[in-house]
């Protein structure tokens, strides 16, 4: 079998005859060996005898959630090919040829993109149209370089063999970012054509919620992306910290009418300190995501690990610790200079938030160190049991 057009469907009894037979006299006009196959995902409005009177077959999927159907369906697919969509009149199950063909020149991921198509009088909220669907597109991009137009159309066609190498697991809208993340992480070969977007022919409102659903595939790219998660975020706090706290551990400064002194100077001791937190968060996250999804490490950071070591780290740690216990002195030394009485702020301070920074940062450094070390052994271990007969 060639093709499996596949529907996920919960409760869809208004539209879902029309789909299945649209999709079925697509099969025969385009004399492609092929089914139909309904994901039901738990309906109480008989759409499961609706699309079996129509020709379809279906299966039933017990988890919950526009991903747990589409991967239940994906599962029991009986076609070399699969072209998702909804079942709500809302996709032209008529015009598949140009995703069969595509997928037939050998690409794994075929997304539809209604943007580059068209977009019908009332097919989609002015939320999603002019921002939720290109803003999180957008991101998309950026975080993952991939050259996609629409990250969450729901007509698309796949590969069976490659996409089940992705090993997708989210169960909710989420599911439509997740498969071209990791598309393109895994670097399979997809592509994208227009399509129509027309309005869907159900009386009910729609099962999308746009500011849950929204955040939902946003929380999925920022998880899926430890560099602009932690990384750069991680970077720049800490720059900005240390610039500030050179110049301000030396004397305070003025740009323009606006007066710098010991409070921004905490400030900067904030920054250095949680930007730091976020860059070993990056490595850590960077780690977890590799091991968990099958990716190959970035060389610059395998090279890091290569040349990690817990001692190295604990060295690295005490050295900035006795920084900061160098300046305690030096400040328990003006302390004393007083007779243990009342210090002056402006002069103390410059030396006493620099070395609680050093400090703080030093046993940030030695904690991730052990921490790191823990990763990197586990996922030695996994790969181990990889290999054993």
């Amino acid at each position: 079998m060639e093709l499996t057009i596949l529907m996920p469907c919960l409760n869809e009894a208004e539209t879902l005859a029309h789909c299945v037979q649209q999709a079925l006299q697509f099969l025969a006009n385009a004399h492609i060996q092929g089914e139909v196959l309904i994901a039901d995902n738990g309906s109480s409005d008989g759409s499961p005898s609706i699309a079996q009177q129509a020709g379809a077959r279906v299966i039933h999927v017990e988890q919950r959630g526009y991903g747990a159907a589409l991967l239940g369906g994906i599962q029991a697919s009986q076609g070399k090919y699969i072209i998702m969509g909804d079942a709500d009149q809302s996709y032209d199950f008529s015009c598949l040829m140009p995703f069969v063909e595509k997928l037939r020149q050998g690409n794994d991921l075929v997304m539809g993109n209604r943007f580059q198509g068209s977009i019908k009088p009332g097919a989609m909220p002015f939320l999603n149209h002019y921002l939720g669907n290109p803003v999180l597109s957008f991101i998309g991009r950026l975080f993952f370089k991939i050259p996609i137009g629409d990250f969450h159309c729901g007509l698309r066609g796949l590969n069976k063999a490659a996409i089940q190498t992705l090993s997708l697991q989210t169960s909710g809208m989420e599911f439509a970012s997740e498969m071209v993340v990791k598309s393109a992480l895994k670097q399979l070969k997809f592509t994208e054509v227009p399509i129509v977007l027309s309005p869907d022919g159900r009386s009910r409102p729609p099962h999308l919620r746009k500011w849950r659903d929204g955040w939902r595939h946003l929380r999925f790219l920022l998880l899926s992306s430890p560099r602009w998660l932690f990384l750069y975020p991680g970077i720049a706090l800490t720059t900005l910290g240390a610039i500030i706290m050179l110049l301000l551990s030396v004397a305070p400064f003025k740009i323009g009418k606006v007066a710098f002194d010991i409070h921004t100077l905490l400030f900067s001791s904030a920054f250095m300190i949680v930007g730091l937190q976020c860059v070993l968060f990056s490595i850590c996250a960077n780690l977890l995501r590799n091991w968990q999804w099958g990716l190959q490490t970035h060389k610059k950071l395998e090279k890091l690990l290569h040349s990690f070591t817990i001692e190295k780290g604990i060295v690295l740690g005490l050295l900035l610790i006795s920084v900061g216990g160098m300046g305690f002195a030096w400040s328990f030394r003006l302390w004393m200079q007083t007779h243990f009485g009342p210090l002056t702020p402006s002069q103390v301070m410059r030396i006493t938030i620099p070395a609680v920074t050093f400090f703080i940062i030093g046993v940030q450094i030695i904690f991730a160190s052990f921490f790191m070390k823990l990763l990197i052994d586990h996922s030695e271990n996994l790969t181990q049991r990889k290999f054993i007969p």
